[in-house]
């Protein structure tokens, strides 16, 4: 880059690439050298060598370590060095940097647009603008927020309804269920009942007719006995205990 048209406008600007990179390979150097310095004070104090022979051995390892990561680090320090004042601080070929006349014009105009008191009311009308929308949006972000919790809330009730139900409808019509056989159950031991009371009554009723029909029979033939019966009687009284 020495003695080219780029460091002649660097020049010019009084600015210079190749102090910047020396500055920034310096920087590098002295965090490294900081860092393993530190490194080795910390390793003496916990393995315990400070003022011992071992303390020797381990400051010339520590050393062994650095100057190996110092080696690979200014290797690529160097491509880097190289790709900066190249690539970064070169110009194009042709360029070549306005007039001072031209300069002070530019930058009159520039200090003259941003002094300009409607330009300066526009920003701070563009910037109560852009706070309002600001907060308006976290208001709506809020209320988002919030519409979503609801919603959510009235889902899950509504879920916690819908099994309550269910679970109510199930045990409503296992009751009744239930309910309708038991009632089932007593009606046949009622019917059971009720059927055995009226054989007994038929029964007993069956009886008392016959003993009747015998007792009227008897009367009315009291003087011809059982055995001086005519046999139209006795038809008739057989035909009354089959009706019974």
């Amino acid at each position: 880059m020495e003695g080219s048209e780029s460091e002649a406008i660097f020049d010019s600007l009084n600015l210079n690439p190749q102090l910047f990179v020396n500055e920034t390979l310096n920087t590098v150097d002295d965090i490294l050298n900081d860092a393993f310095d530190f490194y080795l004070q910390e390793a003496s104090k916990i393995l315990k060598f400070e003022g011992t022979d071992r303390s020797r051995d381990l400051t010339k390892g520590v050393n062994y370590i650095r100057n190996m990561i110092q080696s690979s680090l200014d290797k690529r320090l160097a491509m880097w060095e190289k790709y900066c004042l190249r690539h970064c601080f070169s110009v194009p070929e042709g360029f070549s940097l306005p007039k001072n006349d031209e300069l002070l014009a530019s930058s009159s105009m520039i200090q003259d647009a941003l002094s300009e008191p409607d330009v300066d009311a526009e920003l701070d009308s563009l910037r109560k603008k852009l706070t309002l929308v600001g907060a308006e949006t976290d208001k709506l972000n809020s209320e988002l927020k919030e519409s979503e919790k609801q919603s959510a809330s009235r889902v899950h009730c509504t879920e916690l309804i819908s099994e309550t139900l269910q679970l109510y409808e199930d045990s409503s019509a296992h009751v009744m269920f239930q309910e309708m056989m038991q009632t089932v159950t007593e009606l046949r031991v009622k019917m059971s009942e009720f059927n055995t009371r009226k054989a007994e009554k038929m029964k007993h009723e069956g009886g008392e007719r016959v003993c009747s029909s015998l007792t009227d029979y008897f009367t009315a033939n009291s003087k011809n006995g059982l055995s001086n019966a005519k046999l139209d009687d006795l038809e008739e009284f057989l035909a009354e205990l089959k009706k019974t």
